[in-house]
């Protein structure tokens, strides 16, 4: 009877040691298999950036857009592409899409700096920290903002347009009404301008803001300005290249491109060929490899959790965003060969190619 209590109670023994070594499996050795599991994937696999991209019709944006990804793919990132198209529900719709990619962080060109909020602010739920890209996005936490000083591009336009024509009448031309870069550069114009409306010497023949940086509606803009003055404008700040070609188009129908000075901004090829052939006086050249390189190695600092540096900061309406701030450069014709050119962002034969061998500058 005792042997066999004591055979019943190494058995029951027995079995408590198996049963504690099996739940003991079931929970650290299956647990932790299974972090291990998910600390190896997250090592392998790819951070994923989702770009949401305002108007990939636009040259400019083409540009951003190859090389982000180049340097971003060099990075280890894999990255998602959108293009809105200049339609504000799209990009809205866009974003909420990409959000439910598995994104490791996001990253904005806005269409309507204030139209963003929401969908940041989901992102921001999900924990999905948010870059926005040369156009800062207005009313929501974001965590970084890479861009241009762009007050100073719009110092620039109207200093180099200063120097040719220090009076007479203005025509202000102004971007997009939705973009925050747009009023950027007004300010930045108007820095300059503004002393001289106030001593006389320059007056503003009209005002007015091109919906999506549109070069038609440039051009009818353009049109009704030298109806309304008959003619007598001496100068356009434009604020881009696009819309500096749809003001051309009027004012060469009138036969007065080349006559009267015009600014522009984005180093668009048809924009510095206008410059060699002398239709458009100046454009601000932003060295686009410069900030797309600059926003992907931000986007995947923020993708990794890290902090990245930041120049300054800027307010936003809720909050003070890290600012992240290059330098533009003003080309003229004067130097396009040792900006535009020199950094391979277009080719002397492209620049040049409707121009006589004989007005051509010397090859670099």
């Amino acid at each position: 009877m005792e042997k066999g209590k004591r055979f019943i109670s190494v058995l029951v023994g027995l079995l408590l040691v198996l049963m504690l070594a099996a739940c003991g499996q079931d929970a650290s050795g299956g647990s932790a298999s299974s972090g291990s599991d998910s600390k190896e994937k997250g090592k392998d696999d790819k951070l994923k950036i989702g770009l949401s991209v305002s108007d990939l019709t636009l040259e400019r944006w083409q540009h951003d857009r190859d090389f982000f990804v180049a340097k971003a793919e060099e990075l280890g990132a894999e990255v998602v592409v959108q293009s809105a198209n200049g339609d504000e529900a799209k990009q809205l719709s866009q974003v909420q899409n990409m959000l439910s990619q598995d994104i490791d962080a996001l990253v904005i060109i806005a269409i309507n700096s204030d139209a963003l909020s929401t969908v940041v602010d989901q992102a921001k739920a999900e924990g999905i920290p948010v870059l926005a890209y040369d156009r800062l996005i207005n009313g929501t936490d974001i965590d970084a903002y890479v861009s241009f000083d762009n007050v100073r591009v719009g110092e620039m336009q109207a200093e180099y347009l200063v120097e040719q024509v220090p009076s007479g009448k203005y025509f202000l031309m102004g971007g997009s009404p939705t973009d925050n870069n747009a009023k950027m550069f007004r300010e930045g114009q108007m820095n300059i301008i503004q002393p001289l409306v106030d001593s006389g010497d320059i007056e503003i023949a009209g005002d007015q803001w091109a919906k999506n940086w549109d070069a038609n509606e440039a051009l009818k803009i353009m049109e009704n300005a030298l109806t309304a003055n008959k003619n007598d404008i001496g100068a356009v700040v434009a604020s881009n290249d696009s819309t500096a070609g749809g003001a051309i188009q009027a004012l060469d129908a009138q036969g007065l491109a080349g006559k009267v000075v015009i600014s522009g901004q984005d180093a668009d090829l048809a924009a510095v060929q206008r410059i060699a052939e002398g239709t458009q006086t100046m454009t601000v050249y932003k060295p686009i490899k410069s900030i797309a390189e600059k926003s992907a190695e931000v986007a995947v600092q923020l993708a990794k959790g890290e902090t990245p540096e930041s120049d300054s900061s800027v307010n936003n309406g809720k909050v003070d965003v890290p600012f992240i701030k290059l330098d533009p450069i003003k080309v003229g014709k004067e130097n396009l060969v040792d900006t535009v050119i020199k950094d391979g962002f277009h080719s002397y034969d492209d620049v040049y190619k409707n121009v006589a061998e004989g007005d051509r500058p010397a090859r670099p």
